[in-house]
C-alpha cells in the first residue's frame, strides 16, 4: 500500500507540472496564431495512445472534438510529454514540413522575439506554479523550520573528523549567517564554503573546509544533527513509563551510570537494555533525583523530548504574496547551485542525480496536502531550470538558438537544428542513463 501511495503521488505530481509546461508553449503559440498539432500527456511512442481526440472510443464519444485543429491525448509510456507545434524543428524529428513553403501559421514563419517567448512559455508556467504553491502554503499552514539561532549541533562522524564538536553552535559560513539549521550542510557544499565560525564553550573558533571534502559533505546524511537536550515534554499513554515516576520539564542526565547530555546519548545506551529496566538520572527544577524507567523493545522509554527550536512563522494572505516570491527565488537559487555542483565531476554531486524512483522516495508514505504542495512546487523549479539548461531538445536550447539569431540577423539553418537535435538527445539519453543507474546502484546497496 506504501508503494502504491507513492507511486499515484508521483503520477500526479509529474502528470500536473507537464501539463503546466506544455500548456505554457501551447497558450503563446496559439495567442501568436501558431498551429499546434498535438498537446499530449506521456508519449504515444509508435503512434500507441491511451486517448485520443481523434481515435477510439473518445473520438466516437465527442465526434466535434476531431474537427479541432490540435490533437490532444494521452500516450502510454509516462516520461514526460509534448505539444507538437507546426513548422518547429523539434525532438519528434517530423520534418515533412521542411519540403513545403513556410505558411503563415507555422512556428518558423514568426518573428524572433515570438518564438523566443512560445519556447519560454513552459518554463514561465513552471515558475508562476511553483509562486502560487508558496504563497497558498504560506497563507495555510505559515513557514516552519528549525531555527539556527541558539541550535547546537550534534557531530555526525564525518563532522567530527572536519573539526566540528558536538554542542557547537554555527554563527556563520564565510560570512553567510544561516538561519534554518537544516539547511547548513547544504549551504556548505553549495556556498563552496572555506570557513565556518561556531561557538564553542564561550568562545568563537574558526573551522576551515576542506574543498576536496565537498563530495563527502554532500554525500554523507545528517552531517549535522539539532542536539536535542533531553528535557521532557509529553509523555504519551502508549508509553511504557506513563503515570510513572517522570514529569514534564524533567532533564535527564544520566543513564544507567553514563552522562547523558542530548537525547542522540540516551541511543546506543538504552538499545543495549531493550525490555529492560533501568537506572535514570535526572535534574527537576534544582534537584538531582534517581529513578528508574522502562525500556521497551525497541530501545526507547516512550517520551517526547523538548524541541524549541523549530520556528513556525505565520502569514496572511497580503504578507504570504511577496514571502512566496522569495522563497521561489531562493529555491531556483539552491536548485542552480546544485547543478552547478553536478557539473563539477570533483564535487562527485553527480552521483546525487536520480530518476522517478529517487522522487518517488521523498513523497511521505501517507498522503499529506502540505508535503505533496511543497514538493509539487519543489520539482516544477526543478523542470523549469532543467528545461533552461542550453541543450538542444530543452526549451533552452531552442531558445539560444533564438536569441542568437536575434543578436546576430542570421537564423540556424535547418540541417544545423536537426543535428543539434540529434546531440541533444544523446546527451538526454546519457543523463538519463546516470539518473537510473544511480537509482539502480542506490537499491542495491
Amino acid at each position: 500500500m506504501v508503494a502504491l501511495i507513492k507511486i499515484l503521488q508521483v503520477i500526479l505530481a509529474l502528470s500536473t507540472l507537464i501539463l503546466i509546461h506544455e500548456l505554457g508553449h501551447f497558450l503563446f503559440a496559439r495567442l501568436f496564431g501558431i498551429k499546434v498539432d498535438k498537446f499530449f500527456l506521456f508519449f504515444d511512442i509508435g503512434g500507441v495512445r491511451l486517448l485520443s481526440t481523434r481515435s477510439g472510443w473518445f473520438s466516437r464519444l465527442f465526434p466535434s472534438l476531431k474537427k479541432l485543429d490540435t490533437e490532444y491525448g494521452i500516450g502510454w509510456l509516462p516520461l514526460g510529454g509534448y505539444c507538437k507545434i507546426n513548422g518547429m524543428v523539434d525532438e519528434s524529428m517530423d520534418l515533412e514540413f521542411l519540403s513545403r513553403e513556410p505558411q503563415p501559421w507555422e512556428f518558423r514563419s514568426k518573428p524572433a522575439w515570438q518564438r523566443l517567448l512560445v519556447m519560454a512559455g513552459g518554463v514561465l508556467n513552471n515558475i508562476i506554479l511553483a509562486v502560487l504553491l508558496y504563497i497558498c502554503i504560506l497563507n495555510i499552514w505559515g513557514e516552519t523550520y528549525v531555527s539556527n539561532v541558539d541550535t547546537q549541533i550534534y557531530a555526525g562522524e564525518l563532522a567530527r573528523d572536519m573539526g566540528f564538536r558536538t554542542g557547537d553552535r554555527v554563527l556563520d559560513l564565510d560570512g553567510y549567517v544561516p538561519e534554518d539549521f537544516s539547511m547548513i550542510q547544504a549551504d556548505i557544499a553549495r556556498r563552496s564554503v572555506r570557513r565556518v565560525n561556531v561557538l564553542r564553550d564561550g568562545d568563537t573558533v574558526a573551522i576551515y573546509i576542506d574543498q576536496s571534502r565537498i563530495s563527502e559533505i554532500l554525500n554523507t546524511p545528517d552531517m549535522f544533527q539539532v542536539a536535542v537536550p533531553f528535557v521532557v515534554d509529553t509523555i504519551p499513554e502508549s508509553s511504557p513509563n506513563f503515570g510513572g515516576e517522570l514529569r514534564r520539564g524533567d532533564r535527564i542526565t544520566g543513564i544507567c551510570g553514563e552522562e547523558v547530555r542530548f537525547v542522540q546519548d540516551s541511543r546506543h545506551i538504552l538499545a543495549g537494555h531493550r525490555g529492560e529496566r533501568v537506572p535514570l538520572e535526572l535534574l527537576r527544577g534544582g534537584d538531582s533525583l534517581s529513578t528508574t524507567v522502562q525500556v521497551d523493545t525497541n530501545g526507547l522509554i516512550g517520551v517526547y523530548a523538548q524541541m524549541n527550536s523549530i520556528k513556525t512563522k505565520e502569514y496572511g494572505v497580503l504578507e504570504s504574496i511577496p514571502s512566496g516570491i522569495r522563497m521561489t527565488i531562493s529555491a531556483i537559487e539552491g536548485y542552480v547551485q546544485d547543478l552547478r555542483m553536478v557539473a563539477t565531476p570533483s564535487t562527485g554531486a553527480y552521483k546525487s542525480v536520480g530518476s522517478f524512483v529517487s522522487i518517488g522516495q521523498i513523497f511521505p508514505s501517507r498522503w499529506n496536502w502540505y508535503s505533496f504542495l511543497y514538493l509539487l512546487a519543489m520539482l516544477s523549479i526543478m523542470l523549469g531550470v532543467m528545461n533552461l539548461l542550453p541543450i538542444p531538445g530543452l526549451d533552452g536550447g531552442h531558445m539560444l538558438f533564438t536569441i542568437y539569431e536575434m543578436i546576430t540577423g542570421k537564423k540556424p539553418g535547418e540541417k544545423f537544428l536537426m543535428v543539434a537535435q540529434m546531440i541533444g538527445f544523446l546527451l538526454l539519453m546519457a543523463l538519463m542513463m546516470l539518473a537510473f543507474g544511480n537509482d539502480i546502484g542506490r537499491l542495491l546497496n
